[in-house]
């Protein structure tokens, strides 16, 4: 069992954390039995939100009766200390719970500090004074602010997307934390779902001891995959390191993480999987990508008004119209068999 230690928090927690954003879109029935299972095999950490709709209810129900065994994180998107003080009563109430193990700033636009007028940061330390937060973290997809959250000293630990696929600047920002005792989240782990080869993925976040991947589960067959790493966690070997290679130079330029920050759309494309539907279909191919309630989506896509809302939003800086239409424009050879997939 690899155990991985989240900074200055404390915290001590298998290399195996639960990102549950996923199980909102599966039943109560099915997601409490996801989750306990995932419990029983070792799993301690569990990741949520405020956002992710009913995620906090299901996993208080599969909580009930073993807070106390688990630690239990969640998000917050208020804009000032009284929205996060209305947030944070919710969530406890959700999550059955009188407390929180670290509570997160979910991806804000900038840095929250004491005295910067939105009396966030300091709603957040009156609630760990109270008890209900035992640490403040921030969580983040844009490299400026989690630079400047690191050297703030003011968390205790930072969530990045941290892969195979990220570059220096994100290797950076892990040996920051290190540094500073903070621990790091490593979120899309899998890029989003783009990186199929999950032991190539644990086996590189194995190469930093401060790391703590979450993976986002839905399927038990999934959950089984990571349930497997707890006994026998893989090790790089070269037929890993050449997958991991393939996929940098497949997957190397500008691609859509799926990350959904662009969203809502004016004219409604669901862009987070739009953008990215030519990777998509080629890495993990499914009939329902082919369906003509897809192919509704994709259409939308002649609808685009060129506004530039969601390539001003992405926090990765792509030219999202562009990625539409290359999407787009890729999909149709697909359908019209003038492009193989299999």
């Amino acid at each position: 069992m690899k155990n991985v230690r989240l900074g200055k928090t404390g915290i001590i927690t298998d290399k195996n954390g639960f990102g549950a954003l996923p199980i909102q879109r599966i039943s109560v029935e099915e997601a409490v039995k996801l989750v306990k299972k995932a419990y029983n095999a070792g799993f301690t950490f569990f990741d949520t939100a405020r956002a992710y709709t009913d995620s906090e209810i299901k996993l208080g129900e599969a909580f009930d009766g073993i807070r106390d065994r688990v630690f239990i994180a969640s998000k917050t998107q208020a804009q000032n200390g009284e929205d996060l003080k209305k947030d944070l009563d919710t969530t406890l109430k959700n999550l059955r719970c009188e407390y929180l193990d670290l509570y997160q700033f979910h991806n804000p636009a900038f840095c929250p500090k004491p005295g910067d007028g939105t009396g966030l940061y300091e709603a957040a330390e009156e609630a760990k004074k109270a008890g209900k937060i035992r640490h403040i973290g921030i969580t983040n997809h844009r490299l400026a602010v989690a630079k400047e959250a690191i050297e703030s000293g003011l968390y205790e630990t930072l969530q990045f997307p941290f892969s195979y696929l990220s570059g220096e600047q994100e290797i950076e920002l892990v040996n920051m934390c290190k540094e500073a005792d903070m621990g790091f989240i490593a979120m899309k782990a899998l890029a989003g779902g783009l990186i199929n080869n999950s032991a190539a993925a644990y086996a590189f976040l194995d190469r930093f001891d401060n790391v703590l991947p979450i993976w986002g589960v839905q399927r038990e067959s999934e959950l089984d995959e990571f349930i497997s790493y707890i006994g026998n966690p893989p090790v790089m070997t070269d037929e890993l390191s050449a997958v991991i290679e393939k996929d940098r130079q497949e997957l190397s330029g500008e691609f859509c993480r799926g990350c959904g920050y662009c969203m809502p759309c004016p004219v409604g494309i669901e862009i987070n999987n739009c953008a990215r539907m030519s990777l998509m279909i080629r890495r993990a191919p499914s009939e329902a990508q082919l369906t003509p309630e897809m192919q509704a989506k994709m259409k939308k896509i002649e609808d685009c008004l060129h506004c530039g809302q969601c390539k001003e939003k992405c926090p990765y800086g792509l030219d999202t119209p562009t990625l539409l239409e290359k999407n787009y424009e890729d999909y149709k050879r697909i359908l019209a068999g003038e492009v193989s997939v299999k």
